[in-house]
């Protein structure tokens, strides 16, 4: 078991050619409890205890996934957060805090999180989230760019123009985005994006789905009220066609 200086230690601990976990968790206790929770399923783990050095380690590193408590010295976690799906959006970011209203959670997959699991909680149910973050970024192709009628996209640098003029889409649109794009033509149902965009506990309703599909076709569509590429198939769901 690796140690810490005290306990509210800003120092990094790696170990292994495993597939990395990073743990940016300011509480020695949670520290140990995620440090050997990883372990023993057979990652490398890294633990960081403050919001700069878990910045810094991510920028030295590529961890499978990142595991982020909210309350950080440093750099606070909802602002580590969207630093570090501005920067690499492919690497899934699994939130573990103690605050657990429903508005905080939109708040943060909005800014770009993957998952959200509340303290106190179930190993098990934190090693199926993060997992389960992993295989939806390795499920959905890695699309650069692409463009389609008068909008141009950009994953690697999460921009997007339309009619030349930059548009501002949040870090889950992009997401969303993306998801469309890798199965064009192809009838998406509420569950399955709630499944492999959101993950399925992190929204209370399906409505959501609604909800960002309108705000995706108010700054994609030519006319969101006549939805050309965003297309929605009644009593099924959507579909993206280019």
């Amino acid at each position: 078991m690796a140690q810490t200086s005290s306990d509210r230690n800003p120092g990094v601990l790696s170990m292994g050619p495993e597939a990395q976990i990073l743990v940016v968790e300011d509480d020695v206790r949670m520290q140990k409890i995620l440090y050997r929770l990883f372990r023993e399923s057979g990652y490398s783990v890294s633990v960081c205890g403050d919001g700069q050095s878990g910045l810094d380690t991510f920028r030295a590193t590529r961890p499978a996934a990142v595991v982020l408590d909210l309350m950080l010295p440093n750099i606070f976690g909802r602002d580590l957060c969207r630093m570090l799906k501005s920067e690499r959006p492919e690497t899934p970011v699994v939130i573990v805090s103690a605050i657990g209203e429903v508005a905080d959670k939109v708040l943060l997959l909005e800014l770009g999180a993957d998952d959200y699991v509340t303290k106190p909680f179930s190993p098990r149910e934190l090693m199926a989230r993060v997992q389960a973050a992993m295989r939806r970024m390795q499920k959905t192709p890695k699309v650069a760019t692409y463009s389609f009628g008068d909008c141009e996209v950009d994953f690697s640098k999460m921009s997007a123009k339309r009619n030349g003029v930059p548009i501002t889409l949040t870090a889950h649109e992009f997401k969303l985005l993306r998801y469309f794009i890798a199965n064009p033509e192809r009838v998406l149902s509420r569950e399955e994006l709630l499944n492999e965009v959101w993950g399925y506990n992190s929204y209370p309703t399906t409505r959501t789905v609604d909800n960002k599909l309108l705000k995706l076709r108010q700054k994609l569509e030519p006319d969101a009220a006549e939805p050309r590429y965003l297309r929605t198939v009644h009593g099924a769901g959507y579909k993206f066609v280019p």
